[in-house]
């Protein structure tokens, strides 16, 4: 009788959203606030004159930078659009990739697949959500100085930025999100996928096994392969910036998109010019991981004092 009685099948384990956490989001706004205001938007402003300037060579961009305003130069966009940025940028990702994840490992993707199409996803709504308007606007402060060369009057940032809303409306303030939108979907993809192969590589060097903590050194070691491997699309980048820069060119496309303004730079600046600003932003990605591995334990701590809960974000 026993034996006729089967035990059920093992079930699946049920598939669960992962929760979103107001400690995990507290989290993450406070390391890009830290991590762009010390030095994340100086690399940020270098690379972006660089790819807007693309006959300068590192050192003339410095130059160019400093001849701006000094060590104010540095950190052209910074109040209030990288702020606005690095506060919701984390936000919106954790929220969309979130629910794009849970959906896709419904459909039946793997964890694996599930984590970069929550990403993408997520990437993407981070351009058009904040992303989009706020790279658009500091670009705009870190090129528009050209104008107090002729003698004119630098307007302020609202200034500008009501200029620009009343001339060209939302798009005007939009103005390169597409490309944003591309840069996000590929960086998310390509860091996910080259960060895994280089700890893997790591792993293999130092003979540690998979789930063994990886040091504070090996971890930026990663970050700093998977990172100068991920800027292939660089020239993604400077289109973004070419499209959203101030600067005046005859020659360049009037309604530009994202097909002729790759166009127009390959045709004045070749290969080249697609890459400018390449050693700067990968400065920029070790930065954010020294920032994160540095302070994202002390910062962990805090943050479960101040909510009484526990974060659970990686960082």
């Amino acid at each position: 009788m026993s034996a006729a009685i089967a035990s059920p099948a093992a079930q699946p384990p049920q598939l669960e959203k992962k929760p979103i956490k107001f400690s995990n989001l507290l989290l993450g706004a406070g390391l890009n606030l830290f991590e762009v205001t010390s030095l994340g938007q100086p690399l940020e402003v270098v690379k972006t004159t660089m790819a807007a300037n693309r006959g300068d060579s590192f050192a003339t961009a410095l130059g160019r930078v400093w001849n701006r305003g000094g060590v104010f130069g540095f950190y052209q966009g910074l109040i209030p659009w990288a702020w606005i940025e690095a506060s919701t940028k984390g936000a919106v990702l954790l929220f969309v990739a979130s629910e794009a994840e849970y959906y896709a490992r419904a459909a039946g993707a793997s964890e694996f697949v599930g984590g970069i199409s929550g990403g993408v996803i997520g990437g993407v709504a981070q351009a058009y959500a904040t992303m989009g308007f706020c790279t658009c606007m500091k670009t705009v402060e870190i090129t528009k100085h050209k104008v107090a060369a002729a003698g004119q009057k630098v307007p302020g940032t609202w200034a500008t930025f009501m200029d620009i809303y009343r001339r060209e409306g939302i798009r005007g303030i939009n103005k390169g999100v597409n490309a944003v939108a591309i840069r996000q979907m590929t960086n998310w993809g390509s860091r996910f996928g080259l960060s895994r192969l280089a700890e893997q590589g790591i792993r293999d060097l130092t003979g540690k096994k998979e789930g063994e903590k990886l040091s504070a050194i090996e971890k930026i070691t990663a970050s700093a392969v998977g990172g100068g491997l991920s800027a292939w699309n660089q020239p993604i980048e400077v289109i973004r910036v070419e499209m959203q820069s101030k600067k005046e060119d005859p020659n360049r496309p009037k309604k530009m998109t994202v097909g002729n303004t790759f166009k127009y730079i390959y045709q004045t600046n070749g290969i080249k010019g697609l890459y400018r600003g390449v050693t700067p932003r990968i400065g920029l990605g070790v930065w954010q991981t020294v920032c994160m591995v540095a302070m994202g334990d002390m910062a962990k701590t805090y943050v479960e004092k101040l909510t009484g809960e526990a974060v659970t974000a990686k960082h």
